[in-house]
């Protein structure tokens, strides 16, 4: 297949704004200086597997085809396997297996073929067991999108069923009430939640804008649950500022926020925290 004049590299990492990922960035761009490598996220918080996997799958449907390269990797250096994973669209993801890809390559039409980065001819010839995103995953993805290395090339083939998958959040609906968890806090502070609007007619039927909810934050630590009195609405402007809401995402995806606010540190709400919402 013939390589894009400009082949498209985007990347996400925990690495923060200091040398790394620009050190990553070179690499890529030694092997392939025509590649226009976009950056997705590098402030994403520490080892945090699931938020890296969001925002993967938030925003690559919306990239041209390419190679994508995503570095959440606490494991960097132990058993778990740096792979690549070609999509039904025609992607290649590479990063480690620790559930950090699957629900970009769902959203890309599903892993089609995975293989285990063997090759150590595609890596630094020098590499280190704690900086796995120079020497082995932003070389290998230089060499694709240069079209110096085939896919097939890369490495020994894997089962797609074998890759790590990290567990789904799920809503679950019962009349007049909805029991979901947040799945990640964004850079506003809002809350996203599992459950789509499936989930929240199934509970409450077909809301009008305004309806009122109660929602009930577990509480931590022996610490008594925080409460709150949200209205769902479409939009951010439906409720005054500074006011709870209730409303479905980008991604379809049920949301807290307040708006021109930041919920997630006025109720000290983080991911991970279980949340039931009920009939106002």
């Amino acid at each position: 297949m013939q390589q894009p004049t400009h082949p498209v590299i985007g990347f996400l990492t925990d690495f923060g704004l200091d040398a790394a990922a620009a050190t990553c960035r070179a690499v890529m761009l030694s092997i392939c200086p025509d590649a226009q490598i976009v950056d997705i996220a590098h402030t994403i918080r520490k080892y945090a597997v699931a938020d890296g996997a969001f925002l993967l799958r938030f925003a690559l449907p919306y990239f041209p085809r390419g190679v994508h390269v995503g570095v959440v990797d606490p494991g960097v250096g132990t058993a778990r396997r740096p792979v690549a994973i070609r999509t039904a669209r025609g992607d290649v993801l590479i990063g480690p297996d620790n559930g950090l890809l699957l629900p970009a390559a769902d959203a890309l039409g599903g892993p089609q073929e995975a293989r285990v980065l063997t090759n150590r001819d595609l890596w630094l010839p020098v590499t280190s067991n704690t900086f796995h995103g120079r020497d082995v995953f932003a070389p290998v993805a230089g060499h694709l999108s240069a079209g110096s290395a085939s896919f097939e090339s890369v490495g020994s083939p894997l089962p797609t069923a074998d890759l790590v998958r990290l567990p789904e959040p799920v809503a679950r609906a019962r009349p007049g009430e909805l029991e979901t968890v947040v799945t990640y806090v964004d850079t506003f502070g809002n809350l996203r939640l599992a459950g789509e609007r499936t989930e929240l007619d199934a509970a409450f039927g077909a809301l009008d804008d305004g309806a009122v909810l109660r929602v009930e934050f577990n509480g931590l630590d022996g610490a008594p649950p925080v409460l709150e009195s949200v209205r769902y609405t479409s939009t951010f402007g439906g409720v005054p500022v500074d006011a709870p809401l209730l409303y479905l995402d980008a991604l379809g995806n049920l949301a807290l926020a307040d708006n021109q606010g930041n919920i997630a540190a006025r109720l000290g709400v983080g991911p991970d925290r279980p949340v039931r919402i009920v009939s106002g």
